[in-house]
């Protein structure tokens, strides 16, 4: 592996545009491919970064932009930065420019990328993306924090890789290679079912009608994911200041009048999710549910729990996500869905 690697960036969307420009702003050979609006942003204006609240201390970093895997001879890394739903299609384009020879990264949320992308590749690496991030338009990006980015392989291999990889991202953004991988995904995914609820109920699109009933949703939803990964026999992984697992027992068992300054709080912290961003912004029935919310149905199957909370936001996301026009839920509503099935 050369000292100064090639890595190119495989979509510019929120993840790619972060963690690639961090990247990218203290090393050389970074590359991005995108198309569309967003190729035209970058080459034009360069990309532009900023931490949530503070926009005025926007930076805006000049990028190298690519139009296809064939102006990057031989790159190191390839950095896989679409969704689970583009990811087959997405490998087989890589796989018929590069073949097996670079490392593989996949940025996706879920343990679905573990399935596919070592159908094409020796050396897949995985990261969990320890932040939030938002598009604002074509080459703008707002982020929660910087970093951090967790990165392993289910069985601990490729150690050499995954330090190789770590070494370079870590000029622009805190990255650590661990040897839990799946408590890490699984930690994240917990955090990530509020994704479905909050694009459910049109949260920060619409008034919330009762934010009591939001936040016996919301903590539910979430103590049941934990609940259902213990059961699965994985352990809770810390993924840089994401509330932990006791907090969210707390906010679930707690009354609300302990438990509603904290939450009140975080809930000020949203962004637009990236369920989200696809259901509401892009009007699309391609999204994540299946491969977040349809794994933790799985394992909840598998160990024998009920899952109330889960099982009725799944199936009314199911229904509403494949409707010709998707239209948003009252909390009421679904809350009264979920009563019927405790």
């Amino acid at each position: 592996m050369r000292e100064t690697m090639n890595i190119v960036f495989f979509g510019a969307g929120p993840v790619g545009s972060t963690v690639g420009g961090w990247v990218s702003a203290n090393h050389p050979t970074v590359y991005f491919l995108d198309q569309g609006a967003v190729a035209e942003a970058l080459r034009d204006r360069g990309l532009t970064l900023y931490e949530q609240n503070k926009q005025r201390q926007a930076e805006t970093i000049p990028v190298k932009v690519i139009s296809s895997l064939a102006e990057v001879d031989e790159p190191d890394v390839v950095v896989v930065c679409v969704k689970n739903y583009s990811l087959d299609a997405v490998s087989r384009m890589i796989q018929d420019a590069y073949g097996d020879q670079p490392i593989i990264l996949g940025l996706q949320n879920g343990i679905e990328n573990q399935k596919v992308l070592p159908k094409y590749f020796s050396q897949a690496l995985f990261g969990i993306v320890c932040y939030n991030t938002w598009m604002d338009e074509p080459g703008v990006v707002g982020y929660q924090k910087r970093g951090p980015i967790v990165l392993g392989t289910p069985d601990n291999s490729l150690r050499f890789e995954a330090n190789a990889v770590a070494r370079v991202f870590n000029k622009g953004v805190k990255t650590v290679v661990t040897d839990h991988l799946m408590d890490a995904a699984l930690s994240k995914m917990i955090i990530n079912l509020t994704n479905s609820l909050t694009t459910l109920i049109g949260h920060q699109f619409r008034p919330l009608s009762d934010p009591g009933l939001f936040q016996k949703l919301l903590s539910n939803l979430t103590y049941e994911g934990v609940q259902i990964v213990k059961a699965a026999g994985y352990s809770e992984c810390s993924l840089g200041g994401m509330p932990g697992w006791k907090l969210l027992e707390l906010s679930a068992k707690l009354p609300q009048f302990i438990t509603k300054p904290l939450f009140d709080m975080n809930v000020k912290k949203m962004v637009v999710s990236s369920m989200a961003q696809d259901v509401i912004q892009r009007g699309s029935r391609d999204n994540e549910l299946e491969t977040i919310n349809g794994t933790f149905i799985r394992l909840a199957d598998e160990h024998g729990l009920d899952a109330p909370y889960n099982r009725t936001i799944y199936r009314l996301c199911q229904e509403r996500f494949a409707a010709e026009k998707f239209e948003t839920m009252d909390v009421t509503e679904v809350w009264a869905e979920v009563q019927k099935a405790m």
